[in-house]
């Protein structure tokens, strides 16, 4: 028997980075526990990190390329898999068009550093505009405020929770997300920090939830309806004068046009709506321009609704006016060790529009939930062909049986993924990449939404061995596109730098590169590398044409119409509105495969108000029906106070109950899938995002 060797590594399962210890002996996992010398998580570590061993051990895992045949599903070569694939591909462009492929992207991509680093060149060789991605489920309101305020779609702030006084948490549940788009491992440590210095932490929601639960002041608000809290919010602060700025008021443009906007949105006008009353709402105002320091943050419930774009911009709004935007205890801008704020790489927008819809593009994407119609609707670009990469759309985005319906005709499908779930079932091919322990990790992205500037490399803890048939997803997405090449090149990235090169040549053309920032760097330190507190980048950041903070750019503010338009004196709010959650334990709808994560109580239950459950004579686990315009699913309900009066929650991430899913531990708890209730056809009218909190939904025994 060999030693015990402990590993250190970062968990991709989530965007908290947290910093994990792996103790190994003779290749088997003996425990999975947090790693106290990370000096960014300092050994915080949710359930899913431990749910690590269960995925690479997991028999449902596929490890080998498998072809859908009439006697079922079969193993077949690698070599054989990546011709077929690319042959496919190449006939049906060159009979419909370079846009009749069409290619999702799911969100562990950006949980993968082959993915981020090599992915790009395979989406590349395809050359179809019929891109999808996660992005416009959930996060795209972000970037589309990021680009026309800052000038860079990636200039996203994130809050600086270790030194605020202040924290406004609007739609986001960071107990249970760990944070997203604010990388946060150990959020409960840093929360509880601010109120022992004598700071507060607000929580606004239409539920009572975890973080609120352990908040100093919760407020309910109707869903959808944020907006209007927000800019009542800012003519609150306008009009009083709370306006400290300091230096920021050198760095804006378009503060007298900000003051005309919003002065028709006073807090009296807003509360009926909002469900907040005009003395909540001042009062809020005032004591979030009179901290010391503040940060307002609005996450996937403010994103996932009509008004995404507007809530984005406005929570933006609030940090700058009242000067608590690149400042210490605001909102920051990280500084990553790999630079993700290239000049060249601003993001372009609008440059063409979806075939049946006529739904614009926001870097390089279309919005997905006009994807099955591009699938579905007959004539010239019609997308004949699918690529999936790490996703599972038919359960994570808008009217799933429509998707389904869509993916079930199409004439070849492709996914690089581990598992035969409710979308990857409509395969012809499945390519299946090494994943988790088996890979080397760098988290790209996460590093530049961090609320402390750190670096960590993970080299893998089981790389395949000589003899073992597995491929990484680098090498996947460079053998196809090598294959997909004008002169059928076949040289499976042979002579292509390596991830290790590529991650070494960005940190040392990084902002600490100078500082001896490497890999080897990286490498000689395993539970990673400080790099201090997020620091005041000043008016060299702002990347727009002016070069000035667009407090008020035309192409978000002429939303502002559709919001006074809908938001008459006259509308009424919808009977019932359903809103998602998600669970601490899941992780959208990647982790129901794991026993130690889906055992316990059923999760997948609606959760309603006492007074909305009498209404209509619902009790405790009653079976109930919720119907939307494009579905309807049953499930259990769950009576609860937690819950605003008219609203109605259900998770998101289940529905493992369809023919020909090959996930065992998951179908014994299948649950109700949440998007066979979201609607296609609602979407933020200004980003594309699709809309998944507000939808208007009938509640029946």
């Amino acid at each position: 028997m060999s030693d015990v060797i402990n590993h250190y590594r970062t968990c991709n399962l989530c965007e908290a980075m947290c910093g994990i210890e792996i103790r190994v002996q003779d290749d088997q996992i003996l425990s999975i526990r947090g790693d106290s010398d990370d000096p960014f998580s300092k050994g915080h570590i949710c359930p899913k990190a431990t749910a690590l061993k269960d995925v690479y051990e997991d028999k449902n895992r596929l490890k080998r390329p498998v072809k859908k045949t009439a006697d079922g599903w079969q193993e077949i070569g690698w070599e054989e898999a990546f011709d077929e694939v690319a042959n496919k591909i190449k006939a049906i462009q060159a009979a419909h068009g370079q846009d009749s492929m069409g290619i999702y992207l799911g969100n562990p991509n950006v949980h993968n550093t082959g993915s981020m680093l090599v992915g790009p060149v395979f989406n590349k060789a395809l050359k179809t505009k019929n891109l999808f991605s996660a992005t416009s489920v959930d996060q795209l309101p972000h970037h589309v405020a990021s680009r026309h305020m800052f000038g860079h779609y990636f200039l996203i702030p994130v809050p600086d929770v270790d030194r605020t006084d202040f924290f406004l948490v609007m739609g986001a549940n960071p107990m249970v997300s760990n944070g997203s788009l604010m990388t946060a491992g150990g959020i409960s440590r840093r929360m509880k920090a601010i109120q022992k210095r004598g700071g507060k932490v607000v929580v606004i929601d239409p539920r009572y939830t975890e973080t609120a639960k352990m908040a100093d002041e919760h407020h309910f608000v109707r869903p959808g309806s944020d907006v209007l809290l927000l800019l009542a919010m800012v003519n609150t602060i306008l009009k009083e004068g709370l306006t400290p700025m300091g230096v920021l008021v050198n760095q804006i443009a378009g503060l007298e046009k900000l003051d005309s906007l919003v002065a028709p949105w006073t807090p009296q006008r807003v509360a009926e709506h909002t469900g907040m009353s005009a003395d909540a709402i001042i009062q809020l105002a005032w004591d979030f321009a009179s901290a010391p320091t503040a940060v307002a943050y609005g996450r996937i419930g403010l994103s996932v609704q009509e008004y995404g774009g507007l809530c984005q911009w406005l929570i933006n709004v609030l940090n700058i006016i009242t000067g608590n935007l690149d400042w210490a205890g605001g909102a920051m801008f990280p500084t990553p060790a790999i630079d993700m704020h290239q000049p060249f790489r601003k993001g372009k927008y609008g440059r063409y529009k979806s075939r049946v819809r006529g739904a614009e593009e926001s870097f390089g994407e279309l919005p997905v939930s006009v994807m099955a119609e591009e699938i579905l609707e007959p004539g010239d670009g019609q997308i004949k062909g699918m690529v999936t990469v790490a996703g599972n759309p038919i359960l994570s985005t808008p009217n799933s049986n429509k998707l389904d319906k869509a993916f079930s005709g199409l004439d070849f499908y492709v996914a690089i993924d581990i598992y035969i779930n409710e979308t990857t079932r409509h395969a012809d091919i499945i390519l299946p990449p090494t994943t988790g322990l088996e890979t080397e990790h760098y988290d790209v992205v996460f590093h530049g939404l961090a609320v402390q500037n750190s670096s960590k490399y993970s080299p893998a803890l089981f790389p395949p061995d000589e003899e073992d048939d597995r491929k990484h997803d680098w090498e996947i997405y460079r053998a196809l596109a090598s294959r997909l090449r004008p002169d059928g090149g076949n040289q499976n990235g042979a002579d292509e730098p390596s991830l290790k090169q590529m991650l070494d040549q960005g940190l040392r053309n990084g902002p600490y590169g100078q500082d001896g920032v490497s890999l080897q760097h990286l490498i000689d330190n395993p539970h990673g590398v400080d790099l201090g507190p997020l620091q005041t980048g000043g008016q060299q950041l702002w990347q727009t044409e002016s070069g000035l903070i667009e407090i008020a750019p035309d192409f978000l503010t002429a939303d502002l119409a559709r919001v006074e338009q809908n938001f008459s004196a006259s509308a009424k709010p919808a009977e019932m509105t359903l809103i998602g959650r998600r669970d601490l334990r899941s992780n959208n709808s990647w982790m129901h495969n794991s026993e130690r994560l889906i055992k316990g109580k059923n999760r997948c239950v609606a959760l309603i108000n006492p007074e909305d459950a009498a209404a209509r004579s619902i009790s405790e686990g009653q079976m109930i029906t919720v119907q939307s315009r494009v579905g309807e699913i049953k499930l259990p309900a769950a009576v609860s106070a937690e819950m605003m009066k008219g609203v109605i929650s259900i998770p998101h991430g289940w529905g493992h109950d369809l023919e020909g899913v090959q996930l065992d531990i998951a179908s014994k708890s299948p649950g109700e899938n949440f998007n066979e209730l979201a609607d296609d056809y609602l979407l933020d009218d200004l980003t594309g995002n699709a809309v998944l909190n507000g939808i208007p939904v009938v509640v029946e025994v």
